[in-house]
């Protein structure tokens, strides 16, 4: 088994903690996003740090270049394994966050969000932006500008994000439905072999695992498919 999945906990602490302890940290990486932060703070990652996952951090920072500068620093002091940042902050946000991991030995992974795959082209509208496409290729471009390491994408994204800025700008996909899943709150979604196939370095899959009845042989059964 690989370890490209990566599991949100979109729980709270003791629930985060229960769920955690289905899975092998080889053959998965875990995600924190703002819900378990907000309700549980750093204690979450240094207790799961503990039990040997890596974390990626999913707190999605947005804002003036020096708040988010001491923000991915303070990340960083966490130990996590990869932060995200929204690209469509612009330049000096983007590259204020890649300075903050200047002096880092082992500097956690930097990815910027592109557009949220619940986004829609009808969503997008009501922002007065168009053409979906040329918006995610646009915040990629910029990302790959600044230097950081990669975007979240949707995975019809992916192929020619892969085209435009090479093989080794990591590519992380939300959105993952196995065959016949609830899409939930996702608009663009994919399936976990279209995303492989795509070009998808890792892909992030909730509930599909996390409201089964049993995750880890529902983990199992995603590597099948992508195997």
């Amino acid at each position: 088994m690989d370890n490209r999945v990566i599991i949100p906990l979109d729980l709270e602490y003791s629930a985060a903690i229960d769920m955690a302890s289905n899975f092998d940290p080889s053959h998965c990486r875990l995600k924190i996003g703002s819900q378990l932060f907000t309700s549980s703070g750093p204690k979450i990652i240094k207790e799961l740090d503990s039990k040997g996952f890596e974390i990626f951090l999913d707190l999605k920072f947005h804002d003036i270049p020096n708040t988010v500068y001491e923000a991915v620093r303070t990340a960083a002091d966490l130990g996590v394994w990869m932060i995200n940042v929204h690209a469509s902050g612009g330049k000096k946000m983007l590259e204020a966050s890649k300075n903050a991991l200047i002096g880092y030995n082992e500097p956690p992974l930097l990815i910027a969000v592109t557009l949220l795959t619940s986004l829609s082209e009808d969503s997008l509208e009501e922002i007065g932006l168009n053409n979906l496409s040329e918006q995610v290729l646009r915040l990629a471009k910029l990302s790959h500008e600044c230097e950081l390491d990669g975007v979240v994408c949707a995975s019809s994204d992916t192929a020619i994000i892969k085209q435009e800025f090479g093989e080794e700008f990591i590519t992380v996909t939300p959105g993952i439905r196995p065959d016949q899943s609830n899409l939930n709150d996702q608009s663009r979604v994919s399936t976990p072999s279209e995303a492989i196939k795509n070009g998808s370095d890792f892909l992030v899959i909730g509930r599909p695992i996390t409201e089964s009845d049993d995750p880890a042989g529902a983990l199992k059964d995603i590597y099948k498919q992508i195997l």
